[in-house]
């Protein structure tokens, strides 16, 4: 993601009516100085100022794919970059629905967490005794008969506390 004065820049840039590559000048500018300070480890500036034009291509400026001298595979990369400037930057519908507020987590639903304090450990019902006893995310599943076991041994130990 290209900084936001870069951006304001290139913008100025084609505001004041200048062509396309100096507009994109700013983005590979950019480039250059995160090269400079050890930001990513760019092997070439020939590298960094692809990568500063492909930012450029991608943030709207109205750079022409690249031309005969270069291979397929940057050319199908840089006709990308053109069609992801054109599409609007939405978010996924299911990263959209992950944020949006459910019912269990909405201001008038009460927490959950002081009712089950209170309740003994195995009337807490299977699902929540299964969560406490679920690896976590990432960490491989240990089977549904251990995990039932685990659950009925945290549901104990909590009893005993």
């Amino acid at each position: 993601m290209p900084d936001k004065e870069t951006i304001r820049r290139a913008q100025k840039d084609a505001a004041q009516g200048k062509s396309p590559s100096t507009q994109a000048g700013e983005f590979v500018r950019e480039e250059i100085h995160h090269v400079r300070e050890g930001k990513h480890g760019a092997r070439s500036p020939k590298q960094a100022i692809a990568i500063g034009l492909s930012k450029a291509r991608r943030a709207g400026v109205k750079l022409p794919a690249a031309g005969a001298g270069t291979s397929g595979n940057t050319r199908r990369r840089a006709q990308r970059d053109l069609a992801a400037s054109r599409k609007s930057p939405r978010t996924s519908a299911r990263r959209s629905r992950a944020t949006r507020p459910r019912s269990n987590a909405s201001r008038a639903a009460p927490h959950p967490g002081p009712a089950l304090a209170r309740r003994p450990a195995p009337r807490h019902g299977g699902a929540v005794r299964r969560a406490g006893a679920r690896p976590p995310e990432g960490l491989p599943h240990q089977g549904h008969r251990r995990t039932a076991r685990a659950a009925r041994k945290a549901a104990r130990t909590r009893k005993s506390r």
